[in-house]
């Protein structure tokens, strides 16, 4: 199974690479998110709205969560593989294509570039508020393509280096479980006051598993620097000094790698559900921002992801060799 399992992730990855997540396709992140959804709604009815109740609340949130979305691909995995191993490599593969979104962060950014190389402000409002979590209303045309590329940024991190990490590990299994976290902390872990009790559970451990990924998307991207044109001694300086100028303490990795390989200024002041966040700037501000900067974030993300995915292979390949060799 792990030589079939090794080929399914090398078949996820150059499936999302080629082809995203096709519109109208039903997709398992998707279901996850409206299992969330209806998992809130019923524990928030059940419990006080209280701390404790809330905070009693977030926790049931995320046990119940992780056991149906493992052990639902868990067992539809153990199925397929026992029925035939074609099978399981196809259902595995298929798996892992939807939990990556390199190629879909890719387009949905590369989308906010038009609008503003098309002048259309409104539209790029629109087009980058698929992909924050920030009012996108009063941003000009600098604040859009800033808010853009921190979200290819910090999206390199938890959405493709860490589902990378996490399939490498424990196959689409694990992958699932990791996904199901980070959804989670997409939908619940907001710091604000309807979400701060009951959605720390999950922001929490979704801090957990992105503490190794985050750090070693941050040196796969100053590694790819070189490959692709960029500033990697820059994005090496501006990282040891402003990694952890984020409230997140995994988050400012990436976008600080990000904007001393751009030489710009990423960070600053945002607007959360109509109030004003205070927030750190991270980076220098050697030159204006620019939408081709959408574009370079971009290719620094894809090259880390490449970087990534031969590391993983050759990580299988090597507990594939040893365990034939104890074998023998």
């Amino acid at each position: 199974m792990l030589i079939e399992s090794t080929a399914a992730l090398l078949l996820g990855f150059l499936f999302d690479l080629l082809w995203g997540d096709p519109r109208g396709f039903p997709h398992i992140v998707a279901g996850m998110g409206k299992l969330i959804a209806a998992l809130e709604k019923r524990l928030r009815s059940l419990l006080p709205p209280t701390p404790g109740g809330e905070r009693s609340g977030g926790v049931l949130l995320v046990v119940i969560t992780v056991l149906v979305c493992t052990a639902l691909p868990g067992g539809i995995l153990f199925g397929a593989y026992r029925l035939f191993p074609g099978l399981g490599l196809a259902v595995e593969a298929f798996l892992c294509w939807q939990l990556l979104a390199a190629r879909d962060l890719k387009d949905e950014s590369a989308a906010v570039h038009t609008k503003l190389l098309d002048n259309d402000l409104p539209a790029a409002r629109q087009a980058v508020s698929m992909i924050v979590g920030r009012d996108t209303q009063r941003l000009d045309q600098a604040g859009v393509t800033r808010a853009a590329v921190e979200s290819v940024a910090e999206s390199t991190a938890d959405g493709v280096i860490a589902p990378l990490f996490y399939l490498t590990l424990g196959g689409a299994v694990l992958g699932c479980l990791y996904k199901a976290v980070n959804t989670m902390d997409s939908m619940v872990g907001y710091k604000n006051e309807k979400f701060l009790y009951f959605g720390k559970a999950a922001a929490k451990l979704d801090d957990a598993l992105n503490f190794v990924p985050a750090r070693l998307a941050a040196w796969l991207m100053m590694g790819a620097c070189r490959f692709i044109g960029l500033d990697g001694e820059n994005a090496r300086r501006i990282y040891q000094r402003d990694r952890y100028k984020h409230a997140s303490p995994n988050s400012a990795h990436t976008e600080a790698v990000c904007a001393g390989a751009l030489r710009i200024q990423l960070g600053g002041d945002a607007w959360y559900f109509g109030e004003l966040q205070p927030k750190p700037f991270i980076g220098d501000d050697m030159r204006p921002i620019e939408p081709a900067d959408i574009l370079r974030a971009n290719r620094l993300m894809l090259a880390a992801a490449v970087m990534m995915m031969i590391i993983s292979l050759i990580t299988r390949f090597l507990i594939i060799g040893g365990l034939v060799y104890a074998a023998l």
